[in-house]
């Protein structure tokens, strides 16, 4: 059987890895993997090609390496990684050229990882956040969802899937407790009693593949996903719980948040931010019962807990 080429970019990253082990794992599947990576000499590439991807170079800034990539392809995820470069511009030009691509080789359903535009929510002369970079909000948010109008003045048979905060940010991001003073672990977030949702890297593939394998039914839509919609407080007893000793939620203000210093700390405090004065939009956009019928086997941040409190770094 000729199974359907999906060209995953960011094959090696985050997501798109997600994606390629999902499709890589499933040996019923109706799809195969084309991983697209800057380094195909690098062991993760290695390691794709051995599970039997097809392993090609592609740069999103060549936009004629793209078009080769997805050439013959029956659907392409994209995704950019605004935190490589910390430049909306770059994002936005990444995402045009991923655009260009998928519509010149007749991609028949593109996946376009994206996130909302806070400037809908909070325009740039509204003063309760600071205006970054002279005109965005949340940089890494703004420019991916205004990236949409590539996908859609081209008509490029686009599913739009908005994704939530990676509880591997724990592990990774240095977004996990912090032993404080006192000597008890905290968990800062400026989200006040709000929730925050939240989803394993590795749900966001199989979701992807999900809406693959469910055809066009969401060509033109936009859908979002979370594994759970999770307070500071909740999120705080489940990391208790499963490190054995006292979290406690350390609820600081968008401000304060702000000011902490570290890359991207304004772009962030705004997004919180955001997230916090506009829950309902947030989390009504990512329904957990919509995310598990993409993904039956979608973890609730207690199982994901189980299966990586060993990986979180406790300082």
């Amino acid at each position: 059987m000729n199974k359907k080429i999906v060209a995953v970019v960011g094959a090696t990253g985050a997501q798109g890895g997600a994606l390629a082990r999902a499709i890589l794992q499933d040996r019923n599947s109706e799809f195969t993997v084309r991983a697209l990576t800057r380094k195909p000499d690098s062991d993760p590439a290695k390691e794709l090609k051995k599970a039997g991807a097809e392993v090609v170079a592609a740069d999103l800034d060549d936009v004629e390496s793209l078009q080769r990539a997805f050439s013959g392809a029956h659907a392409a995820f994209c995704v950019t990684n605004f935190w490589e470069h910390f430049s909306p511009d770059k994002e936005l030009a990444q995402a045009s050229n991923l655009a260009k691509a998928a519509k010149s080789a007749g991609v028949r359903h593109a996946i376009w990882s994206t996130l909302e535009d806070t400037r809908r929510w909070v325009p740039l002369d509204d003063d309760r956040m600071p205006t970054l970079m002279g005109k965005h909000k949340v940089p890494h948010f703004d420019a991916k969802g205004e990236a949409d109008n590539f996908f859609r003045e081209l008509n490029v048979p686009t599913t739009f899937l908005l994704t939530s905060f990676y509880w591997e940010n724990l592990i990774y991001f240095g977004a996990g407790p912090k032993r404080g003073a006192d000597g008890v672990l905290a968990l800062t977030l400026p989200m006040d009693d709000k929730k925050l949702p939240g989803i394993a890297v590795d749900d966001i593939g199989k979701c992807a593949y999900g809406v693959l394998k469910r055809g066009d039914e969401f060509v033109g839509k936009t859908i979002g996903i979370a594994g759970e919609h999770l307070t500071g407080t909740q999120m705080a007893a489940a990391l208790s719980e499963a490190l054995g000793e006292e979290v406690r939620y350390n609820a600081v203000s968008p401000d304060m948040y702000r000011s902490f210093g570290f890359p991207g700390a304004d772009d962030l405090g705004n997004m919180f931010q955001f997230k916090r004065d506009f829950q309902a939009v947030f989390c009504g956009a990512r329904d957990v019962e919509f995310t598990r019928s993409l993904n039956p086997s979608l973890l609730t941040f207690d199982a994901w807990l189980e299966k990586n409190k060993s990986r979180i770094p406790i300082e």
